[in-house]
């Protein structure tokens, strides 16, 4: 079964506890303290994998959590970090928040992708000593790791892609041209999933990507084709493939007309591609039907008799394409998009729950998870940044909670990682 579209969820571990602990030691009366620090919670981690060529694993096992990272302990020791739980997909794979859409990352390349980040471990007090605080009796709670709601969505990797209507031939004329085995069978959708096959032209290779037939309407969603449509957008160069000899009762130039009307309704840039055009069937056509198809395509695509069946004309096709490709960009590849700070301050759905504790008397420490992924955008050097967490504070309450738990001018404020004067 093929699957290219499919919703996970992912959990990263959280950071492990500082510890709060004070040295023991015969003959030393105030060891001060000497809790660790919590280790690091695991990320959550994609990797490409040649082996896959579908996601239909993740229609059995949705669910993806790493280890949190083990506690602080005493004499300054640092809880261990937990593994990272890695994740294989298949090469051409987008990542998304589920939500908003948001592209996380292509895994696309051969190294591992971080996709959620475990958390940093809590301070342990040994951390909190200073000339006012000599004993402090608390250390912090580990960070927690990130998680997400994931779409994954498969667009397969071609420098070619075969597009027409069912049962012109694109399954024969793969298995002409490479070691690719698809189904060939004289009726209408005998592909169901997208075939990929390597073709090798003197020392060059490129891959060629057979994608599931077309038929009118398959950018609104009728037929298979529309769930393939996606395979196309990586590809470079397209090969449009016709039955010039009309067996079946189908007009070919209404045909080439059809499938390309098709193509520029799902996306303009796949209409752009550069294509070349190869009239199938021709050992069955007559020589009207092939010349009269070939002055309707005139000088707009290039424009290749074969018959895949006898593999007659398919060398010339597949030494004009391994040439044309070498004048190509390189196949597409996606860029992570960021979040910005305006898009998480409109997050309407967020909510801004928080608590105050007050460990000590000058000390007082915000947790608020949702706190986090705004705090990691904000760049403490820069003053407008500075001035955004500052409303953030302001407007969530946190600063009224913070003057009505009696924090007073010069307090420490902590949150996470980041400690700040309180400057009422």
């Amino acid at each position: 079964m093929f699957a290219d579209i499919v919703k996970i969820s992912v959990k990263a571990g959280n950071g492990g506890n500082g510890a709060v602990s004070f040295h023991r030691e015969k003959y030393v009366a105030t060891g001060g303290p000497d809790g660790g620090d919590g280790g690091k919670g695991g990320d959550v981690v994609f990797i490409a994998d040649d082996n896959l060529s579908t996601l239909i694993d993740f229609r059995y096992k949705r669910k993806y959590a790493a280890e949190d990272g083990k506690k602080g302990e005493q004499k300054k020791c640092t809880g261990k970090s937990a593994p990272d739980t890695l994740i294989k997909v298949p090469r051409g794979t987008l990542v998304r928040v589920h939500e908003t859409g948001r592209l996380i990352a292509d895994i696309s390349g051969s190294g591992p992708v971080i996709i959620a980040h475990g958390g940093k471990g809590g301070k342990g007090n040994m951390n909190f000593a200073t000339s006012r605080r000599q004993t402090p009796r608390f250390a912090k709670p580990g960070f927690p790791g990130e998680k997400y709601e994931l779409t994954l969505e498969l667009k397969l990797l071609a420098d070619v892609g075969l597009v027409g209507f069912p049962n012109v031939g694109k399954s024969s004329l793969i298995s002409a041209v490479s070691a690719a085995k698809p189904e060939i069978a004289n009726y209408h959708f005998t592909t169901l999933t997208p075939v990929l096959g390597v073709i090798r032209v003197d020392e060059k290779s490129f891959v060629m990507a057979d994608i599931p037939g077309l038929i009118e309407g398959a950018s609104g969603g009728a037929g298979l084709g529309h769930n393939f449509l996606r395979h196309v957008e990586r590809c470079r160069l397209i090969i449009h493939v016709v039955d010039v000899s009309g067996i079946e009762g189908r007009d070919p130039k209404d045909d080439f007309a059809k499938i390309n009307r098709e193509l520029a309704q799902f996306s303009e840039e796949i209409a752009n591609l550069p294509q070349i055009v190869a009239a199938n069937k021709s050992d069955i056509a007559t020589n009207k039907q092939i010349e009269d198809f070939r002055t309707f395509i005139g000088e707009k695509h290039p424009f290749f008799i074969i018959s895949a069946a006898t593999k007659k004309g398919t060398q010339d096709l597949i030494n004009h394409v391994a040439a044309k490709l070498d004048d190509l960009p390189p196949v597409k590849l996606y860029e992570a998009e960021p979040v910005s700070l305006e898009e998480l301050d409109r997050q309407k759905s967020e909510k801004r729950v928080f608590a105050i504790n007050k460990p000590e008397d000058d000390f007082y420490e915000i947790k608020a998870e949702w706190l986090a992924p705004i705090l990691s955008m904000v760049n403490m050097d820069d003053y407008e940044s500075l001035q955004y967490f500052q409303r953030v504070l302001r407007s969530s309450g946190i600063i009224d909670a913070l003057e009505a738990a009696g924090i007073q001018e010069g307090d420490t404020v902590s949150v996470f990682d980041f400690e700040f004067e309180f400057i009422n």
